[in-house]
């Protein structure tokens, strides 16, 4: 039985339960917002976390690298461009397949199965296999020239992962040693790219497919990974603090 001689202690416990709820609730909701303030206190850490988000993992880059190696080998093999691109398409069809049975991601198969696509449409268009690896090469020059550009200009291109970090895009650019460290790190995407044209370019030119489609293999994820071992190597150098002093979007 209720207490009638004591309704205001009731009504005062009873809001301060609903006070400390409240309170549990919007700091609950305010770590849900910005997990990666939280979760960094170097810049190392943030990039590292974030280049494999973007990477999709040990599992992306395998996803992403399966469907060309299977149309390079097939083309190696048969010379068949149909077949060859058809085999590709079925491999990242099954990988997409495999994906949505477990209820994961798609995002890393459905880049792939476009990369393919693009491949095919050229190949498909002029008939020569050789075409199929003109996108990849375009790709590869354009992207690298971009990241040069953002290193000359002092605005390097892994600066901004840092900016999707911190909650300010522009930030990190205040402090001449992360500028610097993105500045590396940016040069080691590039490397690979620079490669992958200075390389297969002569070879799409002078129509060797067989050398391209094995370039392509060597020079896809066994480079890419190479790089990012680099990168590792150098982010597990530095401790460079997180600057949280920028408040968080909505703040």
């Amino acid at each position: 039985m209720n207490d009638p001689t004591r309704p205001d202690s009731a009504h005062a416990g009873a809001a301060a339960e609903t006070d400390a709820d409240q309170a549990a609730a919007e700091t609950e909701a305010a770590a849900e917002a910005v997990p990666d303030r939280a979760a960094h206190d170097t810049v190392e850490e943030a990039v590292r976390t974030q280049l494999t988000k973007a990477l999709g993992g040990a599992r992306g880059v395998v996803e992403a690298a399966i469907p060309t190696i299977g149309f390079t080998v097939s083309w190696i093999v048969t010379k068949e461009l149909r077949l060859s691109l058809g085999i590709g398409a079925g491999l990242a069809l099954v990988l997409l397949a495999v994906r949505l049975a477990q209820r994961s991601t798609v995002q890393f198969v459905l880049n792939s199965i476009f990369g393919i696509g693009i491949a095919a449409l050229f190949a498909l268009r002029s008939g020569k296999a050789e075409d199929a690896f003109l996108p990849g090469i375009l790709y590869n020059a354009g992207y690298a020239a971009a990241m040069l550009v953002s290193i000359v200009v002092r605005w390097p291109l892994v600066g901004f992962i840092i900016g999707s970090v911190t909650g300010d895009p522009t930030a990190w650019h205040r402090d001449r040693e992360i500028v610097r460290l993105c500045s590396r790190l940016t040069w080691l995407l590039l490397i690979p790219c620079l490669v992958r044209v200075a390389v297969q370019y002569p070879l799409y030119l002078a129509g060797h497919v067989a050398w391209l489609g094995a370039a392509k293999v060597v020079m896809g994820w066994p480079l890419q990974v190479a790089a990012l071992a680099a990168m590792a190597w150098l982010l597990a150098r530095g401790r460079t603090p997180m600057d949280r002093s920028t408040p968080a979007p909505g703040a």
